[in-house]
């Protein structure tokens, strides 16, 4: 099993996902390959938290240009994580 660090990228804080987290919902960018089992024990042993569900969604790159170079934006992969009503919440959100 890949280390929890690495499967983990990031949190994405967009004005829908501060409005998910009033039902308890968060949103990461996670590996592309990681399936959900994998997501759920990275986020329970890095921020100490009950997971009840995860969803994945796999986001294509869009089409860029610039000039007259064009190209894509990289895939990602983002994962909506819901938390059991009686977890604590992850600390770095505090102030949005």
């Amino acid at each position: 099993m890949k280390d929890p660090r690495d499967i983990i990228k990031r949190p994405v804080i967009t004005e829908r996902s501060t409005d998910l987290m009033g039902e308890n919902k968060f949103v990461f960018e996670v590996d592309k390959k990681a399936n959900k089992i994998e997501i759920k024990h990275a986020l329970e042993v890095i921020f100490g938290v009950k997971v009840e569900k995860v969803n994945t969604i796999h986001v294509p790159g869009k089409k860029k240009r610039v000039g007259r170079h064009s190209g894509y934006t990289s895939d990602w992969k983002k994962a909506i994580v819901t938390l059991t009503s009686d977890s604590k919440q992850f600390s770095f959100f505090e102030g949005a």
